[in-house]
């Protein structure tokens, strides 16, 4: 069994499911600042883990909720794929399987929460000037294009 910490994210023993909610709103989307690691410091889509007897749809809607302050609808299937971070001496640091479902909110407001030191609303126009991973921007564009 792999080294892990209390979460069992880091060092995993087998890679972890995770969700992320692409929030669309006409020619924006919102996105978040991660407060820890992975892509700490860095912007990216409010998503997280899923739980144990969670279902996909469930995840995608608490961890919004829980990162952003809002109450999505979930959508279709954006894209599936994997982020796999290695150690130097190769160990897997990180393994996540993460689907990512085209969300529009329907109540609350925009406030940073948990795992998160920042949330907004940014026009498709203005992207660049975030530094998103490819990855990221990929889903964001495919998102719009499904929108």
């Amino acid at each position: 069994m792999g080294l892990t910490d209390d979460d069992g994210r880091r060092f995993p023993s087998r890679p972890v499911v995770g969700v992320g909610g692409v929030i669309v709103d006409g020619e924006r989307v919102l996105l978040v600042r991660r407060a820890h690691p992975p892509l700490m410091g860095e912007w990216s889509l409010p998503g997280g883990r899923v739980e144990i007897g969670e279902t996909l749809e469930a995840a995608v809607v608490r961890e919004v909720n829980e990162e952003t302050g809002l109450v999505v609808s979930v959508g279709p299937l954006i894209e599936a794929f994997e982020r796999i971070e290695l150690a130097d001496d190769g160990r897997v640091v990180y393994h996540f399987v993460v689907l990512d479902y085209l969300c529009r909110a329907q109540s609350g407001s925009v406030a940073p929460g948990s795992d998160v030191t920042d949330a907004q609303w940014v026009l498709s126009s203005h992207l660049d000037r975030f530094k998103l991973t490819v990855k990221a921007r990929q889903v964001i564009d495919r998102a719009f294009a499904l929108a």
